[in-house]
Parts: C-alpha cells; sequence; structure tokens
C-alpha cells in the first residue's frame, strides 16, 4: 500500500509538473506550487519510509523470552523478520519426520551414508597409490558423484553430553562402534558402560592416563604460563592428549586419517573435543606456517626420518621459532620396550639416529630425553641456519617464500624460511604475547605490515565490531552462553573476531579461512591463540557427519555464489551440523532469499532478521535450525 501510495503521489507530481507551464505572469505561481507539491511529497516519503522502518524493526525481539518453538518453515514470507518461532534448545526424542511439506524437499539418504565422508571416502580411496598414504588423503567426489540428499542420524540419536561431561562420556547410539573398545582395551583408550562410552583417558605410551603424561611433559617444558597455546597432535587417537590439555588452556588441532581405528576422529569432536580427518602424506598439512607453539607424535607411525626427512620437515614448516616438538613410542626409549614393539634393538637405534639427523639438519636442538619422552625444539630464527647450510648441503632453504600456501600444496624436502632477523636471540616473525592475552593483541603480522591492508586500527575496530555482533546473538539465541553450545564453526573466520569474542564461553572454534580468499588471514589467527584449516567450500570438510553445533557463515555464499552450486555447500553444512544445531548466515537479501529457498526442502526453520545496527543496512542476518530427525532402523 505504501508503494501504490507513493505511486500515485508521484503520478500526481507528474501532471502537476506536465500542466505548470503558462504565460509568464503565472510563472511565479507556478513555481510556488511545484515547491509546495515537492515539499508535501518529501515530507509523505519520509514518514511512511520511518514508519515502515518502525514495523520492521518492531518484529525482532529484544529479549530472549519471546522464542518458543511453535515456528514456521524456511521461507514463510509473513515471517521472514521475526525470530519468535525458533526454537534453539534440543528435543531430541521428538519425531518431527511427517511435519515437512513435500515441496522441493530433499529425501533423506540411505542409512548406509550415515558416516559418510564425502573427500575421505574409503572405496573412493582405494583407487589410489598406497605409497606416502595418498590413498588416505583428500579426495573428493566428482560433479556426477555428488548425492543431493541428507545424511540421516542414527535411528536413536541422542543430544550429546554437555562439556565438560562430554570429555569422558559419550552415548552409543551415536557412534555405534565398539572396535576402539576392543582392539584398544589394555591401552585405555575407550570403554562400553551400557547405553554409553567412557574415555578413561588412556594412550598407547600414557597408560597411567593422559593428565599424568601431559605432567610428564610439563616437567620438561613450560605447558602453564601462558607461553604454549596451540599444538598439533598427528596421529591422535580419540584425541585424549587434546582434550586433557583443554584444562591448562592449549588448543589443539588433533588429526588422524579415517582408517582401520573406525571412528577415531569422530570420537574426538563427540567428546568436544578440536579435531579433523588428515594425514601427513604426499600434501602439506591444510595449517599456515609458524602456527603452532607445540607438536606431538604419541607412537603416531609417522616414519620421520623417510623420504630425506620430508615428514619431519614439514612439521618443521607449521612449528612457530622456538616451538617444541615432543615424539614418545618407537623409537624413544628402545632399550626398555623393544621386545614389547617386536622389534630388533638395531633396527630401533638406526631409526633413532636417523631422526636425530634429520632434526640436526634442521638445525633444531634436543632439549631432552626422559624416560620414554623426548623433546627438540626448533631456532628463534633462521640466522646460524643459513649458515650451517654450508655444512648441511641437505635439506635446502626454500626457494619459494610462501610458506602459508596449504591447499593442496605437494611436500618438498626443503625447510621454509623464517622471517628475516638481525641478531641471534630475535623472533623471527615477531614475539607473541602469552596467553590470554594474545587473543586481543596485535598479531605480529599485522603489526609489521605482512598483511595487505590490515592496520593496526582495522584490526582494533574488528575486535570491537564482533564483541558487539556477539552480544547481538546473545539475544537472538540465548542458548549461546548457557553450554547448549560446544562445537563451533567459522566458515569464513577473517581476523578470528567471532572467536575471540566467544573466548569467555565454553566452546572452541573451528576458524576457517577460505582456500581462495584474495587475503590470507589463517596465520594471524594462530597469531592470536585460535586453531583452524583452510577449506575451498566447493568441496566437503575434512569431518564425520554431525560434528558441529554451531555454524556461523559471513559473507560466504556471497563469495561462492559464481564459483559452485550453493545448493551442495548447504548440503555439506547439513551433513556435518548436529540435528537441532544453529547456523548463522550474514549476506546481502538476495543471497538470503536463495539460501531459504534451498532451506525449505532440508528441514530447516528459519529466519531473516534485520542487521543489528538498524533495518538500513543492507546486509541482513538469517538464523537457522536443524530439526531433529533420524534414519530408520535397518530391518532384520
Amino acid at each position: 500500500m505504501h508503494d501504490v501510495f507513493v505511486a500515485r503521489l508521484y503520478s500526481v507530481a507528474t501532471m502537476a509538473r506536465e500542466h505548470g507551464g503558462g504565460p509568464k505572469i503565472h510563472q511565479w505561481d507556478s513555481t510556488r506550487n511545484r515547491l509546495t507539491w515537492i515539499l508535501g511529497i518529501s515530507g509523505l516519503c519520509v514518514l511512511f519510509y520511518v514508519l515502515g522502518a518502525w514495523q520492521n524493526t518492531a518484529a525482532i525481539p529484544k529479549s530472549s523470552s519471546n522464542l518458543s518453538n511453535s515456528g514456521a518453515q524456511c521461507g514463510n514470507p509473513s515471517n521472514t523478520l521475526s525470530s519468535n518461532s525458533l526454537d534453539f534448545e534440543t528435543h531430541h526424542g521428538v519425531n518431527i519426520n511427517d511435519t515437512f511439506p513435500s515441496a522441493k524437499r530433499f529425501p533423506a539418504c540411505p542409512m548406509n551414508f550415515s558416516e559418510y565422508t564425502p573427500c575421505q571416502d574409503q572405496r573412493r580411496g582405494r583407487r589410489f597409490d598406497r605409497g606416502m598414504l595418498v590413498y588416505r588423503e583428500r579426495h573428493c567426489p566428482e560433479k556426477d558423484e555428488l548425492i543431493r540428499c541428507l545424511i540421516p542420524a542414527p535411528p536413536k540419536y541422542k543430544t550429546p553430553f554437555k562439556w565438560p561431561q562430554s570429555r569422558d562420556y559419550a552415548w552409543y547410539d551415536n557412534i555405534p562402534h565398539k572396535e576402539l573398545s576392543i582392539e584398544k582395551a589394555v591401552q585405555n583408550w575407550i570403554q562400553v558402560e551400557g547405553d554409553r562410552f567412557r574415555f578413561p583417558g588412556g594412550g598407547t605410551m600414557f597408560p597411567r592416563g593422559a593428565d599424568a603424561y601431559i605432567d610428564d611433559i610439563n616437567a620438561l617444558i613450560p605447558l602453564t604460563d601462558g607461553s604454549i597455546r596451540t599444538a598439533v597432535d598427528t596421529g591422535c587417537g580419540v584425541a585424549s592428549w587434546g582434550a586433557y590439555l583443554l584444562k591448562r588452556n592449549i588448543l589443539t588441532m588433533s588429526f588422524a586419517p579415517r582408517d582401520t581405528h573406525e571412528a577415531q576422529v569422530q570420537f574426538a569432536l563427540e567428546r568436544g573435543v578440536p579435531a579433523m580427518i588428515g594425514v601427513i602424506g604426499s600434501q602439506r598439512m591444510p595449517y599456515p606456517a609458524r602456527a603452532f607453539d607445540m607438536a606431538h607424535c604419541s607412537r603416531c607411525l609417522i616414519p620421520w626420518f623417510a623420504n630425506d626427512g620430508l615428514y619431519l620437515i614439514e612439521v618443521d614448516r607449521v612449528l612457530r621459532p622456538g616451538g617444541y616438538w615432543i615424539l614418545s613410542g618407537p623409537p624413544i626409549n628402545w632399550k626398555k620396550h623393544y621386545r614389547g614393539w617386536e622389534r630388533t634393538q638395531d633396527d630401533l637405534k638406526q631409526e633413532q639416529d636417523s631422526i636425530e639427523k634429520v632434526a640436526e639438519r634442521l638445525c633444531w636442538k634436543k632439549v631432552i630425553e626422559k624416560d620414554d619422552l623426548a623433546v627438540w625444539q626448533k631456532p628463534l630464527n633462521h640466522i646460524e641456519c643459513i649458515e650451517n647450510r654450508k655444512i648441511y648441503r641437505t635439506p635446502h632453504i626454500c626457494k619459494d617464500n610462501n610458506g602459508d600456501a596449504a591447499w593442496y600444496k605437494k611436500l618438498e624436502v626443503c625447510i621454509t624460511p623464517l622471517p628475516e632477523a638481525s641478531k641471534t636471540e630475535e623472533v623471527a616473525g615477531g614475539q607473541l604475547e602469552k596467553w590470554p592475552e594474545r587473543a586481543f593483541a596485535v598479531p605480529p603480522r599485522i603489526s609489521r605490515g605482512t598483511i595487505t591492508g590490515i592496520t593496526t586500527e582495522k584490526f582494533l575496530d574488528d575486535n570491537k565490531l564482533w564483541k558487539d555482533r556477539v552480544t547481538h546473538y546473545k539475544h537472538i539465541i540465548p542458548p549461546l552462553t548457557k553450554g547448549r553450545f560446544r562445537n563451533v564453526m567459522d566458515m569464513n573466520a577473517k581476523l578470528g573476531g567471532f572467536a575471540a569474542a566467544l573466548t569467555k564461553y565454553p566452546v572452541w572454534v573451528m576458524n576457517v579461512v577460505p582456500a581462495n580468499s584474495e587475503i590470507d588471514t589463517l596465520g594471524v589467527i594462530y597469531e592470536r591463540g585460535f586453531i583452524g584449516t583452510y577449506q575451498d567450500w566447493c568441496e566437503a570438510f575434512s569431518t564425520y557427519p554431525r560434528t558441529y553445533d554451531l555454524i556461523h557463515a559471513d559473507g560466504v555464499f556471497s563469495i561462492y555464489q559464481d564459483r559452485c552450486d550453493i545448493t551442495y555447500i548447504l548440503l555439506e553444512m547439513d551433513r556435518i551440523l548436529r540435528p537441532e544445531g544453529t547456523v548463522i548466515f550474514r549476506d546481502t537479501v538476495d543471497v538470503l532469499v536463495n539460501i531459504q529457498k534451498i532451506a525449505e526442502g532440508m528441514k530447516w526453520n528459519c529466519r531473516i532478521m534485520d542487521h543489528e545496527s538498524g533495518p538500513f543496512n543492507p546486509e541482513k542476518i538469517l538464523f537457522a535450525v536443524k530439526s531433529y530427525w533420524t534414519g530408520e532402523p535397518a530391518e532384520q
């Protein structure tokens, strides 16, 4: 009605303008009438615009008490600016399979897809070379292999335990695999207790538990003073090492391949512990250079000395200057364990000697070897290492200076160069603050001007921006502050501001930087003490289904809408989102409308709302909740 009224006013104004001419004696009257019309029309336009804006703003709830579970489907035009009907709580016993309209509805995949990992599909992997574990690397489906169905949860799926209880328990029905509880029974990885799994915290090399094992490490290097914040665990098992480091404020990127140890990474994420499917094979790990303060291998079975030390060279790339590498298991303390490992003493001694030589050529210093633990340290800079190339001609310093390039990047037998330093005690690339100050301190990559277009002022403004945005989210999603969410993903993390604004809540964030981004900011995120990975969202993410509680997508679809079919991105989000999980989209209205059209068939409830700054901002926010539904039990 407002648009029709304005159109009529415009028509009248046009008529007035067309008939406003006349003899010169009437020019002043004509001009005065024209001005009167213009002022009147302008005033009415402003009045109706303000009234319309007020109506839209009034639809946004001012408190969490307005949220209920009586909402309609995505795309309901009568409610697109209200969150009144969104329910962010869990109701995992409710069966709502038949409440969705059949139009544009995506079917459920067969139950044998319940744990489908598109880019680590074991059947597809068999087509590739087994050398250097190439067959366990990412091999994503071709276009004609993509599926257009929804991955079903197991028939008796339950909402996972809340953190910190989830560290020790998981529902058996969510991951119905007993293999590890049998295979690793002696090592105390996992035990079945009735309707749940219990994780005692054991590991192959820490039968006394991860806590005691970490205390042993802490006696060798400082783990509690804030200088070590980020860690990577290669071959992580069920990630007990990373799980128990969390109470020491150390955030670990745990990864392991999808192999015969069925669902180990899935168990880690079900526990609320950061993890990814991954392997050190022929390609770089998908993390930037100088990312981790500490790297760890506990009987991870990686041949560190093989291929001219190629795998240890890759660990060197991702370690920060002064970072530590910790090794336990073969060949460390081989004199005690060689019989249990069923290997000869000569074989194990030769392996350890080979590792020592590679570490020495990388300019690492061996800090200590005590009992079952050995610790090496990377140098603070490469001043002496460059000089040592006169003695050790291999591995040479890489000529390609882009150590951050890590998306489908082949491994090379060369040392990734550190930023230049002027004296031997200087930390190459800049000294980091200790945690927790590190989260909001200006990262060296920014203060030194190495990130194009990002200044200290922009970084500080970004921190304030995300603090305000998360405050706004809390009003819309009250469970955000009450432990409802644990595993969070930011699909376009930029400077990591969203993760930083969530530090006071019991969540961790997988910060994703799109591999095709014009500005690579993942190194900045790691310098802030957070973790993340590179990812091309035209492909599937390296995780199991149902592993994230909350997904944040800021401008993702504007980036990818011209690169690939966004339907598959949404289907991938549905795959990795837990039942009754939440998604926050930020984008332009036209993009969000397209998302709504697809979400209609994905059993999601969603609402488009105004930007937190008000209705005049062209960017809008879409809040979505994935409905609870499960697959059908297999017929006997």
